[in-house]
């Protein structure tokens, strides 16, 4: 905590004042991103349901090296875009 007089003499010199969150902007961002995977997540299953649970008979039928594949894939996918976001947004 900043006392009071700590406050008004950085005032007084002109120094920026940040305010200590105690990391709450890092759970607000997670719970965010969580938020929206679930959301994207449910967007197949809630319109076309038969055509979801063909997809997991698909994949349940996939060999792992496939897998792999598509899963590496799509992590480095993801990280490119929060590189890309954290850089140009």
């Amino acid at each position: 905590m900043i006392r009071l007089s700590t406050l008004s003499r950085r005032l007084e010199r002109g120094q920026k004042i940040v305010h200590d969150t105690g990391g709450l902007n890092m759970w607000v961002a997670l719970v965010t991103a969580v938020g929206l995977m679930l959301v994207i997540e449910g967007i197949m299953p809630f319109i076309n349901p038969r055509g979801f649970k063909r997809t997991l008979s698909a994949v349940t039928q996939a060999h792992d090296r496939v897998l792999r594949i598509a899963g590496i894939a799509s992590m480095i996918v993801g990280v490119i875009l929060l590189y890309l976001a954290r850089m140009f947004l």
